[in-house]
C-alpha cells in the first residue's frame, strides 16, 4: 500500500494510479472546454475536437514524462550518463535482460509522446505534418534526456530513447492522419474575408 506523498508521486505505481483516477476529471475537462467554446459560437464538431485534443495532449503526455523523470536509487550521488551510439542500449538490454524486457522498454518509449503525436495535429494546424511531429517529439525528448543528465537522476540519457520517442509520436500522427487531414481540408474550405486591397480593386470600399 502506498503511503505519503512519495508513494503517490515518487513511484511508477503511484503515478499510474493517479493517472487512472484522473480519467473522470479529464473527461470533465473536455466537456467543460467544449461547453465554453459552444457559448462563444464555435460549431459543435469543432468544440469537441479541439477540447479533446487539448486535454488528450496533457493527459496522455504528462504522466509518462513524470515517470521517466523519477529519480533512481543513486540519484544525486552519481554523475549523469550519456549514450550517443544508436541502438547500442537496445542491444545491451537484449543481451543482459532478454527479449521481454527489450519489448517492454521499446513499447514504453514509443508511448511517451504518442498522445502528443496523435492529438497535436488535430489541435494545431501548423503541426499537421508527420515530419513536424517527428521534429517536435525529438525536441521534447532531447529536453527530457537533458533534464535527466543535468538533474543527475541516475538514468542514462540515450539517443535510443530520443529515436523511439520520436518514432512513437510519428506513428501516432499517422494513426490520426485521416482526422487531421480532414480538419485541414475543412479549414481551407472556409470562406475567406476579402482584404481591403481586394475590395478596392473590385470597386468597393470596406465597411467602417
Amino acid at each position: 500500500m502506498m503511503k505519503g506523498w512519495h508513494g503517490w508521486l515518487g513511484t511508477f505505481t503511484g503515478v499510474a494510479s493517479i493517472t487512472v483516477a484522473a480519467l473522470p476529471w479529464a473527461a470533465l475537462a473536455v466537456w467543460s472546454l467544449a461547453r465554453r467554446r459552444s457559448v462563444t459560437g464555435v460549431t459543435p464538431p469543432w468544440t469537441w475536437r479541439l477540447s479533446l485534443a487539448e486535454v488528450g495532449i496533457v493527459y496522455g503526455t504528462v504522466p509518462w514524462v513524470w515517470m521517466i523523470l523519477l529519480p533512481g536509487d543513486r540519484a544525486g550521488s552519481v554523475s549523469g550518463r550519456v549514450s550517443l551510439v544508436p541502438l547500442r542500449d537496445l542491444v545491451a538490454i537484449l543481451a543482459d535482460r532478454g527479449l521481454v524486457t527489450l519489448i517492454g522498454q521499446v513499447v514504453v518509449n514509443l508511448l511517451i509522446f504518442a498522445a502528443l503525436g496523435f492529438f497535436a495535429p488535430l489541435r494545431f494546424a501548423a503541426l499537421a505534418s508527420v515530419s513536424r511531429i517527428l521534429a517536435l517529439a525529438a525536441g521534447c525528448s532531447i529536453l527530457v534526456e537533458t533534464a535527466q543528465y543535468v538533474l543527475r537522476l541516475d538514468r542514462v540519457s540515450s539517443v535510443d530513447d530520443v529515436l523511439l520517442n520520436a518514432a512513437g509520436a510519428g506513428l501516432a500522427a499517422l494513426a490520426s492522419r485521416r482526422w487531421w487531414r480532414a480538419t485541414a481540408r475543412s479549414s481551407s474550405d472556409k470562406p475567406r474575408l476579402a482584404t481591403a486591397p481586394e475590395l478596392a480593386s473590385a470597386g468597393r470600399q470596406p465597411g467602417k
